[in-house]
């Protein structure tokens, strides 16, 4: 923020931190190409000008893709309840996938176990879950070395405790004995409110009317 000029307010206090939230965060070890935070700004700012200030000070690949202002009275998490990921399974044939994702979509339930903070718990995955499918791509990484790839599309609802990529990929373990024989990739594709029909909105949509950024 420095670097970029940003305007940042600060929490008052003996040790003041900079007014920064991240809605959502991805969890460790995963990629993304839907992240957002909310910022507090000091002074007024333009929402394009304060995007292209962060994206030239963050590193190459690190890319800011919108700014808008928030509106009065709202708040990011609260506009966003599911999100989209793809998960690639390199080692793993789609038929394979496709029969564990049949067994887990009958499953009234899928019970699996983690620790969390607050101690070890078990949570259903089954009902987190949104759409899940297996999709097809020949363009698949592990596909040019001769080496099978699964890809997961999958569709999770903000639930607590959050279900995580990791923990539905467990699910297919206990309904299908899914062991895929290296770690996935997983790379979350969007997040947002979702709708009837399955799709999900970008939380942004409702703010981009191009008015400046102001102290909140």
């Amino acid at each position: 923020m420095r670097r970029a000029g940003v305007p940042i307010a600060f929490s008052q206090g003996f040790t003041p931190h900079p007014k920064i939230s991240y809605a959502s965060a991805a969890p460790t070890g995963v990629a993304s190409e839907a992240e957002y935070l909310e910022i507090g700004l000091q002074a007024t700012a333009d929402p394009a000008a304060v995007r292209a200030s962060l994206d030239a000070a963050l590193s190459p690949g690190l890319d800011v893709l919108d700014a808008v202002e928030a509106r009065p009275g709202t708040s990011l998490p609260d506009r966003i309840d599911a999100s989209s990921w793809r998960i690639e399974l390199p080692g793993v044939e789609p038929d394979t996938l496709a029969q564990a994702v049949a067994a887990f979509t009958a499953a009234g339930e899928v019970l699996v176990e983690r620790l969390t903070k607050q101690g070890r718990r078990t949570f259903d995955t089954r009902g987190a879950v949104a759409a899940i499918s297996v999709i097809s791509e020949s363009a698949a990484p592990s596909e040019v070395t001769g080496v099978p790839c699964a890809i997961l599309d999958l569709v999770v609802r903000q639930v607590t405790p959050s279900v995580r990529p990791d923990d539905v990929l467990a699910g297919l373990r206990v309904v299908a004995d899914l062991e895929p024989p290296v770690p996935p990739r997983a790379t979350r594709l969007a997040q947002g409110t979702l709708t009837a029909q399955g799709a999900i909105v970008d939380p942004l949509e409702a703010d981009r009317d191009g008015i400046p950024i102001g102290e909140r």
